[in-house]
């Protein structure tokens, strides 16, 4: 999970961005500190996914196989 300080800093970018122009370093923070939080937000979401079983209406599994092998593949390690 991405610091409170990292996602403030974000934020900060972001705003300034719209009143001016940042200089080259900050442009370079907010790229790296974007992509920072896009790779933590897909960590999240695969974590979430691995908790994830799909009941059809008469109530059978139809979880896609790719994700039972994941989930499978987490209990392994």
């Amino acid at each position: 999970m991405l610091s409170k300080d990292k996602i403030n800093r974000i934020n900060e970018l972001a705003n300034k961005s719209k009143k001016e122009e940042l200089t080259k370093s900050e442009k370079d923070e907010q790229q790296k500190l974007r992509q920072e939080y896009l790779k933590s937000a897909r960590k999240s979401f695969k974590n979430q996914l691995k908790g994830v079983k799909v009941i059809d209406p008469l109530g059978n599994d139809v979880t896609p196989n790719k994700l039972k092998q994941m989930q499978q593949n987490e209990k392994k390690n």
